[in-house]
């Protein structure tokens, strides 16, 4: 099974860019969907962004045009570059994994998670 860990978060100031990246062992990303998502401080968790089964990514209405979501399978690496930051985009991001189904699909039932990195934005 794979294991995931996040890095590359910090603090940043409003209209800025971080880049998130997320590392993967055990087990090769090209097997999986993955995806980013975040929580707030008091606010229920969240999709960010998604590459599924065929590869394509999408996004969250409130992240268009801001973020890109992108996976390198022979690097085993997954990225979030977020541009143009709000500070209502501070929140925990965290990365995760769903293995691909003997169909080749995935269901939305993310299985692995990793830890977690914390995004700042200030005004």
């Amino acid at each position: 099974q794979v294991q995931v860990v996040e890095s590359g978060g910090g603090s940043v100031q409003a209209g800025g860019s971080l880049r998130l990246s997320c590392a993967a062992s055990g087990d090769s990303y090209s097997k999986y969907c993955v995806a980013w998502f975040r929580q707030a401080p008091g606010k229920e968790r969240e999709g960010v962004a998604t590459i599924r089964e065929d590869g394509l990514p999408r996004y969250a209405d409130f992240v268009k045009g801001r973020f890109t979501i992108s996976k390198d399978n022979a690097k085993n690496t997954l990225d979030l570059q977020m541009n143009s930051l709000k500070p209502e985009d501070t929140a925990m991001y965290y990365c995760a994994a769903e293995a691909l189904d003997p169909s080749g699909l995935c269901h939305q039932h993310f299985e692995y998670w990793g830890q977690g990195i914390l995004v700042t934005v200030s005004s």
